[in-house]
């Protein structure tokens, strides 16, 4: 029997398989649909919006129900949607399947996230990080396999649905054996709004992690759309960029961890920051393929660890429930996803890619610049609602 972090590493590392399997077919999807770089970040918009839409509504969901139950449940949700954008016949249908897709996406990962605070709470072992670590290797793995896929000549219709449907009866298994810490309620509390606005620490963070999730939605959306377009790249090399991307992020993840055992939050996040930018640099400046993948790989580490760090931040403020804070820093995070892929559509429609890929630069300083914002301090402040699941 695995232990409750291994349980937690091992979902964390299955739910991103089939969302990775479709990563590769984003350039054969523009080409059917006949679109053009604005016109396909346009489109690329229906994941972030179905996010931002369902997360006000899933951090009180989650907190009622628990992570385990949440994602559980929402694995059948997702393997159907995830599946969707693939059989899209125009733009507005891609949206509007992307935005299905990532509605299932924010309750599975918020429950995700919430379990691995809680496991991290309840065994007094730092796994954020690494968990983390396992989903981009799920992530990773699924963008290789999509890749092989249609280098098989299998079609996107049949590949995406194909390894959602495998992935899931081992996903709902490891999800049934989670474990499961009780929330005592205190007596006579009230809940706030779920619209209520984030406290400025909390806004901060939420801040620090806006950069490095807009990086993170870039490489997904534009590394291959990158190497086609800047480089000349062909077949499977196009997929190549994303999947390098990933590897070095769940290396950064493997070992963030210890380093943040032994240098902290902060000194951590400004470590990998600065490689960031110096990754955006290398990556705008690449005059070939080869150049252009170790760009994609030192970005990866740069932001491998922004995402993990933020969640356990916003998690141990204590000001409200972990689950609270987790789905408001998920929602002001998402908008990086959000505004990242058209800021670099509709630079790229109107100069090139390169000068899309620039974009990223005074965000990623701007991240660099937050980092302080990592340092919660030991003590809770003391609310009454801290310990009400899902309020906001």
């Amino acid at each position: 029997m695995l232990s409750p972090q291994r349980l937690t590493m091992l979902i964390f590392f299955l739910q991103p398989i089939a969302f990775g399997a479709w990563l590769p077919r984003i350039p054969e999807v523009q080409q059917a649909l006949g679109l053009g770089p604005a016109g396909l970040a346009v489109a690329l918009l229906g994941l972030p919006c179905g996010t931002l839409l369902t997360l006000p509504f899933a951090g009180p969901l989650v907190g009622k129900i628990g992570p385990r139950m949440a994602i559980f449940s929402g694995f059948f949700f997702y393997t159907a949607a995830v599946s969707l954008p693939a059989f899209a016949t125009n733009p507005a249908l891609l949206f509007i399947a992307l935005m299905f897709a990532g509605s299932s996406l924010s309750f599975v990962e918020l429950g995700l996230n919430v379990q691995a605070d809680a496991v991290e709470k309840g065994g007094g072992k730092m796994i954020m990080t690494t968990s983390h670590g396992f989903w981009s290797v799920g992530i990773m793995a699924g963008s290789l396999i999509g890749s092989g896929l249609a280098a098989l000549g299998l079609a996107a219709q049949w590949a995406i649905p194909l390894v959602a449907i495998v992935v899931l009866p081992l996903a709902l298994l490891v999800a049934r054996v989670l474990p499961v810490y009780p929330v005592e309620l205190p007596q006579g509390a009230t809940q706030r709004s779920a619209w209520a606005l984030p406290s400025w620490a909390l806004l901060g963070i939420c801040l620090f992690v806006f950069g490095v999730t807009m990086t993170e939605g870039a490489m997904a959306d534009w590394s291959a759309i990158f190497l086609r377009d800047a480089l000349g790249a062909e077949g499977g090399m196009v997929g190549l960029g994303y999947s390098v991307f990933a590897a070095m992020v769940a290396a950064g993840r493997f070992g963030g961890d210890r380093l943040k055992a032994r240098f902290g939050a902060v000194n951590t996040a400004r470590i990998c920051g600065t490689l960031a930018l110096a990754g955006a640099a290398v990556l705008y400046m690449s005059p070939n393929e080869v150049v252009a993948l170790f760009g994609f790989g030192i970005i990866g580490l740069g932001v491998s660890v922004g995402f993990p760090l933020a969640v356990t931040a916003a998690a141990g403020l204590g000001d409200r429930a972990a689950s609270a804070n987790v789905a408001t820093l998920s929602f002001v995070a998402l908008l990086g996803f959000l505004v990242g892929p058209p800021v670099i559509g509709f630079v790229a429609e109107h100069f090139d890619m390169r000068w899309g890929i620039a974009c990223l630069v005074p965000v990623l300083l701007i991240s660099l610049l937050l980092t302080g914002r990592l340092a919660v301090g030991k003590k809770p402040i003391n609310n009454p609602e801290a310990e009400i699941p899902g309020v906001l």
